[in-house]
């Protein structure tokens, strides 16, 4: 210890203070040493002083050793003090200690070395004694913080929960009016489109031309209506996870032919080239999927290429690029895509024009679904585009999926 020890001697004996000093002068010790004849006036000292350590004679004239040491506690004094006695009583040792003492020295053993071993031992415990103290109090205030805190998460957590609750009631009530909505529309609408089409046939009477384009705009529109209802029941149906996967083997050029042909109608009207090209090695090539599945992203994406597409063709393409994959995509001369818009172009309810005056209808749903539903055949979906050449949407597709336990695969959230 380097530092100046500041030390308290109480003892109504000049020369046992005296001895205490000349012992202190012989040690390697730097103190500032002050002297009390009593408890009184050590009480008083002890009032507007600090010391590092305390030495207190057990048998004072107005009070022993043992009251003092207890009234220091009492007033949280908090310095190390050791006990000198004459009397060598092992028993008064064993009581000095418990009321608090470092230590305790018989007068008659005072020498430089024991008084200096003394004090440094009574010093360091002190300071370790305090450190574990600072150390407890701040490990307290820890615990508490985080209790707090572990109890405001509790709330929280509760809060959240609740909340989430009320959030799957809503969506579940949103799902159910969405679906029922579709399906109260679609019956309506059905019945217009096959009214109209009886009518387009002229049938029971014929029709002049102006009434015939009346009904073909009937048709028309309705037909577009129900497109869109079924695009937001199909959405809704993704959204709940309730879209199933029924895998089977089947040739890959049946859907892909047939979906050319159902869609030859639409690529007509608009003076549209719409072909298929399948590689011979490929056109009895075998796929266990969802065909249906398939089907529906077919539709979609020719359906979304005639609908941006003013002049030329669109190509449907056939490749394998790996043994266990096959990859069909949709090839347009349409208006493109920017590249700021093919990073949304798959987000529900988004289209590439979204100005009010746009020229091309739809919910902007069409690629959300298309992405689920190729997402659900295990397959993924990209597209390269520019504007004013055209655009291709290419769909990778596993030989064969991988079944899930049921036999059902349920597609994935939007």
């Amino acid at each position: 210890m380097d530092e100046t020890l500041k030390l308290l001697v109480i003892d109504d004996d000049a020369v046992d203070r005296m001895a205490v000093r000349r012992a202190l002068d012989k040690t390697n010790l730097e103190v500032d040493l002050s002297e009390a004849e009593n408890g009184e006036a050590a009480l008083t000292i002890l009032q507007t002083q600090q010391f590092d350590c305390i030495f207190v004679d057990f048998l004072l004239p107005d009070r022993d050793g043992l009251s003092l040491a207890k009234q220091l506690q009492g007033l949280q004094v908090d310095t190390p003090f050791v006990v000198l006695t004459g009397q060598g009583d092992e028993q008064i040792a064993v009581d000095v200690m418990k009321a608090g003492a470092a230590d305790y020295l018989a007068k008659h053993r005072i020498t430089p070395a024991t008084l200096a071993r003394t004090i440094r031992s009574a010093i360091r415990l002190h300071r370790a004694e305090q450190a574990a103290h600072a150390a407890k109090q701040k490990l307290q205030i820890t615990n508490d913080q985080l209790r707090q805190q572990n109890e405001e998460l509790a709330h929280q957590r509760a809060q959240i929960e609740a909340q989430n609750q009320e959030l799957i009631k809503a969506y579940r009530l949103k799902s159910e009016f969405i679906a029922t909505i579709s399906h109260e529309l679609r019956t309506p609408m059905n019945a217009i489109m096959g009214f109209s089409q009886l009518l387009l046939r002229q049938y029971p009477d014929p029709l002049s031309e102006k009434q015939l384009d009346m009904v073909q705009r009937i048709f028309d529109n309705s037909r577009n209506l129900l497109t869109m209802v079924n695009e937001v029941l199909d959405f809704s149906k993704i959204e709940a996870n309730r879209l199933e996967l029924h895998p089977e083997p089947f040739q890959l050029s049946v859907p892909i032919l047939a979906t050319v042909q159902e869609l030859q109608a639409l690529a007509v009207e608009k003076a549209l080239t719409l072909k298929a090209e399948i590689p011979e090695t490929l056109q009895s090539i075998q796929l266990t999927n969802d065909p249906e599945c398939l089907r529906r992203v077919l539709v979609n994406l020719i359906s979304n290429a005639i609908k941006f597409t003013e002049a030329g063709e669109i190509t449907l393409q056939l490749h394998q690029p790996h043994p266990d994959q096959i990859e069909i995509s949709v090839v347009d001369t349409g208006i493109g895509i920017t590249p700021e818009q093919l990073s949304t172009i798959f987000d529900p309810f988004c289209q590439a024009d979204q100005s009010l005056t746009r020229h091309h209808s739809g919910t902007g749903l069409g690629l959300a679904i298309t992405e689920s539903l190729v997402k659900a055949m295990q397959g993924q979906i990209s597209v390269t585009s520019q504007p004013g050449v055209g655009s291709t949407f290419s769909v990778e597709l596993p030989l064969q999926v991988q079944t899930l336990p049921n036999a059902k695969a349920k597609s994935s959230v939007i």
